[in-house]
């Protein structure tokens, strides 16, 4: 639903900035959708995780408040989306912000880098996810969350700067690519692929806050998320996966 970006520090932001951050506001009321996906990727993020493209910083405000001791690092290259994290969490001493730049990260010692619909915005995906070799501490989780199928980029979609959409095929190819050990890769939320086409890319709708998304998020989501915990769909709105680097270090 909500949809990030992040580029390298000195470079435009990919897609319309005030779009995006109009798009993650609107949907904020969308809470059964938010804590599945803060569910999904929870028990990846171990005691210091590191997030790119945070965005308004609701999924690390989540996993920040989930675990006794765990100490969230947010990034995000849209200077107004910077400003806004250095405001919302100054004097949080669980939260600290930062710039990455995945063409030049930071030797870190983080214990997973996670992405919540932010590769997609990246034109080197691969060296987006290579960056993880050098934030994360051997054996460091990578965690991305993505859209999925070409078939469903839509006009918003370009508008926020999306480069591509995934399969679960090809986002393990990125993982591999980058030198990342693959686990987990598997469709999300099936029934929004359905309404994402109908929406977004045959009725050229824009995601936002009213009672058709509060009715989704109260009637299907709960649906979706209990069929899905037991059986994987062939196919959905998203993709997630988790990769490992590998515990002997690169470099």
């Amino acid at each position: 639903m909500a949809h990030d970006a992040e580029t390298a520090p000195g470079a435009p932001v990919t897609g319309d900035s005030e779009l995006q951050s109009f798009t993650l506001e609107s949907l904020a009321t969308a809470v059964n959708y938010h804590r599945w996906l803060t569910d999904l990727v929870e028990p990846y993020l171990g005691d210091a995780p590191v997030e790119l493209g945070s965005g308004l910083g609701d999924y690390a405000s989540t996993w920040a408040g989930a675990r006794p001791g765990r100490h969230v690092t947010v990034t995000d290259a849209d200077p107004s989306r910077d400003a806004h994290l250095r405001r919302r969490f100054a004097g949080d001493p669980r939260i600290s912000v930062r710039t990455l730049d995945v063409a030049h990260p930071y030797r870190g010692d983080h214990s997973c880098l996670v992405a919540m619909n932010v590769l997609e915005h990246i034109e080197d995906h691969v060296a987006a996810l290579a960056a993880a070799h050098s934030v994360l501490r051997p054996g460091g989780f990578v965690v991305m969350f993505v859209p999925a199928f070409e078939l469903a980029m839509s006009r918003f979609d370009r508008q926020v700067g999306h480069v591509r959409r995934y399969t679960v095929p090809t986002l393990r190819a990125a993982y591999a690519a980058a030198g990342l050990e693959v686990g987990r890769v598997h469709y999300v939320n099936a029934p929004g692929l359905l309404a994402w086409v109908a929406g977004m890319r045959l009725l050229r709708m824009t995601p936002q806050d009213g009672p058709t998304v509060r009715l989704w998020d109260r009637a299907v989501v709960p649906v979706a998320r209990a069929v899905e915990s037991r059986v994987r769909p062939p196919f959905g709105q998203s993709v997630f996966a988790v990769g490992r680097v590998p515990v002997q270090r690169r470099g």
